[in-house]
């Protein structure tokens, strides 16, 4: 009967109501915005090069970066694109990649209010995230504070459940490790890394993610380059798909269309998280480069094209150019990634994917961690008590994850990203004006040549909202060198 009830309370909301908000919110942040994720797609490249700068109060802005991405870049990128080719078909892919296009206008949107509204804790540490602007920018602390409870729910306990299954099932395929054997291994590890807090995270994300990510790139582009003449049949199939074009003489075209649109727009953003309302917990903790919140939407608006448009792109193309996905074939997740990069390397294949998942979903558990943290602290009033506790808990629940059987946790873990996004993408329908007077503002700025720095006392309307020790003129630019 439970099962049931979240299945149907998934169908209504995924099928009926969130993918029809996300591209809607998507979609009007990108022409509010002057469909900013193209005109200024090099931009974000120039915000990078710039972004290893920081300050005692915060990381810096590519640590938050790695940070986001070592959330982004997990099962979502191995597990869940073959999830969304099992469940809907070749045709998903375009979906993930029209959800990413879109939702790096609605990531630039979630991360500059992330950064406008942060806040210091008691250690000096920056915090933000959507349940700081509901709180500061709508004065609806009850409204954060519903998110906040759904994130921590989501991040904290059911996804890192889901992450650890997937170290456990390729740790299992590939080195016939036990669950437990596993468990402890990512219990320890998660510990020694949660335990030193929020810097501990930032800098093991910085020095890991960048390896993984491209360590998997290059195992995916030989793959690709050995089966180059294939490249053209793969996205043609992919373009078919999407449009029923491919199964259209069969009679079955709505129902093929609406999978592949479903799961692919649901796998994408588990995937790329854009609009759900966890990147920006990570974006607000940085001393942005340039010294303005919309500095750090650039950033983040990066992460999710190359979440998405790149490292998903590499799994799907190796999965269909292997020929591992069949008609009626049981096989799905990371078992199918697994099967497919076996198909064409050998048996290195399956076991790099191993590591390869445990790399990806091991840094996933530990971002996740951080963005609950900072969401407990937000219940908490910035004082950090009870977290020795909750480090604890969620530690337990990467062994629970690691043990058992997961239909259900995906379920949930599908249900209560649906309401942490719900409650997000309404909160950033309210702020609009607020993120177009930040990229005004600071793309004025650009166009006259000047190093876009973000002027509180200009905006008395947001001046009042925002924390008294924050966007300071000595805070936000002193630390800073010119290039």
């Amino acid at each position: 009967m439970f099962e049931q009830t979240i299945d149907f309370m998934n169908d209504i909301l995924w099928g009926k109501l969130l993918i029809y908000l996300l591209l809607g919110v998507g979609l009007l942040f990108t022409v509010r915005l002057g469909f900013i994720q193209f005109r200024h797609f090099g931009h974000m490249f120039s915000v990078l090069k710039h972004s290893r700068q920081a300050d005692s109060n915060g990381i810096s802005s590519f640590q938050a970066l790695c940070t986001s991405l070592a959330a982004r870049v997990g099962t979502g990128n191995l597990a869940g694109v073959a999830v969304a080719l099992y469940l809907g078909g070749p045709g998903a892919i375009f979906w993930m990649w029209l959800i990413a296009l879109i939702g790096m206008a609605t990531s630039f949107a979630e991360s500059s209010l992330a950064q406008l509204y942060k806040v210091k804790d008691d250690d000096g540490n920056f915090r933000g995230g959507p349940a700081y602007y509901m709180e500061r920018g709508l004065g609806q602390r009850w409204m954060g504070v519903a998110f906040a409870i759904c994130l921590i729910i989501a991040f904290g306990l059911v996804f890192n459940a889901v992450q650890a299954n997937a170290i456990a099932n390729a740790a299992q395929v590939a080195f016939g490790w036990q669950s437990y054997q596993t468990g402890i291994l990512v219990q320890l590890l998660t510990g020694l890394i949660i335990f030193g807090g929020i810097r501990s995270i930032a800098r093991f994300a910085e020095l890991i993610v960048p390896f993984m990510a491209l360590a998997y790139l290059l195992i995916a582009l030989v793959v690709v380059v050995a089966n180059l003449s294939e490249l053209p049949a793969v996205f043609s199939l992919i373009f078919k798909s999407a449009f029923g074009w491919q199964e259209a003489a069969s009679g079955g075209l709505g129902y093929t269309i609406a999978q592949a649109m479903m799961n692919g727009i649901k796998r994408g953003l588990f995937s790329n998280e854009a609009g759900m309302g966890s990147a920006p917990n990570a974006a607000a903790t940085a001393s942005p480069y340039p010294p303005h919140p919309a500095s750090q939407g650039y950033v983040q608006m990066l992460g999710v094209f190359v979440d998405t448009i790149v490292i998903c792109t590499c799994t799907a193309s190796v999965i269909l150019i292997s020929g591992a996905l069949q008609p009626g074939s049981e096989v799905s997740g990371i078992e199918l990634t697994q099967m497919a990069l076996g198909n064409e390397i050998g048996d290195f294949g399956k076991y790099f994917i191993a590591v390869a998942i445990f790399f990806f979903a091991f840094t996933s558990i530990v971002a996740n961690y951080s963005y609950a943290e900072t969401n407990l602290i937000f219940l908490e009033h910035q004082h950090p008590r009870g977290l020795q506790f909750f480090r604890c808990f969620v530690l337990a629940m990467v062994m629970f994850g690691a043990m058992a059987e997961l239909p259900i946790v995906w379920k949930m873990a599908d249900l209560s990203m649906a309401f942490m996004s719900i409650i997000n993408l309404t909160a950033m329908v309210l702020l609009s004006g607020v993120v177009v007077k930040l990229a005004n503002d600071y793309n004025e700025q650009r166009k006259a040549g000047k190093l876009p720095t973000f002027d509180r006392s200009k905006y008395p309307e947001l001046d009042k909202d925002l924390a008294d020790d924050i966007w300071q003129p000595e805070v936000t630019s002193n630390h800073i060198d010119k290039p």
